[in-house]
C-alpha cells in the first residue's frame, strides 16, 4: 500500500478544497444549481466531499467577488456563473496548464 506523505496530502487539499471555486464554476457551466446540488455534484463528479458549511462559505465569497450570482426561486437560492466567473475560470485553467507543463519538463 502506498504511504502518502504530508506534502502530498497538502497538495491534494490545496488543489481541491482550497480551490473549490474552480470545481463549482465547472459545475455551474452546465447550468444553474442549488447549493445542496453543488455539494452532491462535487462528490459525484470529482469525489470531493467538503463540509456543507465550506461549500456555502465558498459560494458566499464567489457571489461577493462577482464570479457567480444568486437568485431566489420558490424560497430556495439558486446559483449561476457570471461572465467574470467564466473568464476567471479560463485564466485559472491556463495557469494550471502552464505550471503542469513546466513541472513535466522537456
Amino acid at each position: 500500500m502506498f504511504n502518502e506523505s504530508k506534502a502530498l496530502k497538502r497538495l491534494f487539499r490545496k488543489l481541491t478544497i482550497e480551490n473549490l471555486w474552480l470545481y463549482i464554476i465547472f459545475l455551474l457551466k452546465r447550468g444553474p444549481m442549488y447549493g445542496y446540488q453543488i455539494k452532491l455534484s462535487l462528490s459525484e463528479v470529482f469525489n470531493i466531499r467538503p463540509a456543507t458549511v465550506t461549500v456555502y462559505a465558498v459560494l458566499y465569497k464567489m457571489v461577493r467577488e462577482g464570479l457567480i450570482e444568486k437568485s431566489n426561486i420558490n424560497g430556495r437560492t439558486m446559483y449561476k456563473v457570471t461572465n467574470r466567473g467564466l473568464e476567471n475560470f479560463q485564466r485559472g485553467l491556463r495557469f494550471i496548464e502552464d505550471v503542469l507543463e513546466k513541472l513535466k519538463g522537456p
